[in-house]
């Protein structure tokens, strides 16, 4: 067993947010309409293989469908050109939005991308007009992830340690 720490960040003001841009008209971010479960699926499984996204794995179809298609959840998807290069999900809850799922296409990781991205995720979130906006991450996302949500001005909360039992060779 290898122990993971899970970190909780969050922003409770949208003034808080650091924005980057992204200049290059290639790239653009749309929300998914309408059924969109497959998509969700799909998108779960290219983003999350090598940063052990496992949770869902065993889910059947009929499981992504509610999921997918509660009021509660929207999906984003980031496009390069047209490419699909990354997506993130946010969900209401409480008066708050959290964003579930974030992350890039594993060919587009490393051409700053995720920054800009991260940045739509969180005007998106605060559109939503929530009290706050929070997130988690883990040691077995990319090495990145904490400090693009940090030079985004999102603010550590909260540390857990457990172990693990995710094989770190898969």
């Amino acid at each position: 067993m290898t122990p993971v720490t899970t970190y909780y960040l969050e922003m409770s003001d949208p003034s808080q947010l650091k924005p980057a841009v992204c200049d290059d008209p290639c790239f653009r971010v749309e929300e998914v309409s309408g059924d969109r479960w497959q998509i969700n699926k799909s998108l779960y499984e290219i983003v999350g293989k090598d940063w052990k996204w496992i949770d869902k794995l065993p889910w059947t179809n009929q499981q992504w469908r509610d999921y997918a298609g509660s009021c509660a959840i929207r999906t984003f998807i980031a496009y390069y050109q047209t490419d699909i290069c990354g997506y993130f999900e946010l969900s209401t809850h409480d008066n708050e939005v959290e964003i579930i799922y974030f992350g890039l296409v594993p060919d587009f990781v490393g051409r700053k991308l995720g920054a800009p991205l991260l940045t739509r995720a969180l005007n998106e979130a605060w559109q939503m007009k929530p009290k706050r906006v929070w997130v988690h991450t883990c040691t077995l996302d990319h090495p990145a992830a904490m400090k693009n949500y940090e030079d985004r001005g999102m603010t550590l909360y909260k540390t857990e340690t457990e172990d693990s039992a995710v094989n770190e060779e898969n």
